[in-house]
């Protein structure tokens, strides 16, 4: 499970610690950033909470239906030389080169 789902959900395996550490330390670092240097908190969303809220939702989903994040996979995965990884970053990126010309060439969206 995620970081967050195992805090939440899973409370007897004993990860509970570093799990709740690692979520402070996102939120921590976000305050630090925005407290030295405010001019980069100071960016504008093109979609309200709501937009940001599904967002998210549909990354957990993805990343929970391909067995980890496009990171984890091209980063650790490919550097493991695991077969799995190496099929999921190339999927990653074709849906992403497909997505592009599509939005920019087909559609004239960017």
């Amino acid at each position: 499970s995620g970081v967050l789902g195992g805090l939440v959900l899973d409370r007897r395996s004993g990860e509970t610690p570093w799990r709740a550490m690692f979520l402070g330390g996102l939120m921590l670092g976000a305050l630090v950033v925005t407290l030295v240097r405010p001019e980069l908190a100071g960016a504008e969303l093109e979609t309200g909470w709501f937009g940001m809220i599904a967002a998210g939702l549909i990354v957990g989903f993805g990343t929970r239906m391909g067995n980890g994040c496009t990171s984890g996979h091209g980063v650790c995965g490919i550097g493991r030389l695991s077969q799995r990884s190496i099929v999921a970053t190339c999927t990653f990126m074709a849906a992403g080169f497909v997505t592009v010309f599509v939005l920019r060439h087909l559609l004239g969206v960017l």
